[in-house]
C-alpha cells in the first residue's frame, strides 16, 4: 500500500470522528482496521493507520487551534466536515510527523480535497496549511 493509500484510510477514519461521540471513536478505529484486514491489508500497515489516527485523535483539540488560528473570520466548527478532516490530517503531519515533509503533506491534503471535496476546497486548504508550520 502506498502512503497515499495509507494517508487516504486515515482521512476516512478522522472524518468518522464528525458523526460519533468521543467515547465511540476507540470502537469505530477497531471498526475501520478490522474492515481494512478484512480487504488483506497487511498487518504492519494496519499498525501504522491505526497508531497515526490514534495520535491524531488524541490531540484533536490542539490541531483544531492551530487550524482556527490560520483561518480568520471561521471558527472551526463552521468548517465542512471533509475539509476538517483533510486537515486535521496534515496539520498533524506538518507539526508532529517529523518524517513528512510540510510540502508532502500539502500536496496529499490538495490531492485528498480535490478527490473528496469541492472545486474551491483544493485551494482553501492549500492557503491555510502553507500558514502552519
Amino acid at each position: 500500500m502506498t502512503r497515499s493509500e495509507l494517508r487516504k484510510n486515515i482521512f476516512k477514519i478522522i472524518f468518522r470522528m464528525e458523526f460519533h461521540q468521543d467515547e465511540a471513536m476507540d470502537e469505530q478505529l477497531s471498526l475501520r482496521l478490522e474492515e481494512l484486514e478484512e480487504e488483506g491489508i497487511q498487518e504492519k500497515e494496519l499498525a501504522y493507520i491505526g497508531e497515526k489516527a490514534k495520535a491524531i485523535i488524541d490531540c484533536i483539540e490542539e490541531l483544531d487551534e492551530v487550524i482556527g488560528a490560520h483561518r480568520k473570520g471561521w471558527k472551526v466548527e463552521r468548517l465542512g466536515k471533509t475539509e476538517l478532516a483533510i486537515l486535521r490530517l496534515a496539520a498533524y503531519e506538518i507539526l508532529k510527523d517529523e518524517d513528512i515533509p510540510k510540502s508532502v503533506a500539502i500536496n496529499e491534503a490538495v490531492e485528498l480535497a480535490k478527490m473528496y471535496s469541492s472545486d474551491e476546497a483544493p485551494r482553501f486548504i492549500n492557503g491555510i496549511l502553507a500558514k502552519i508550520g
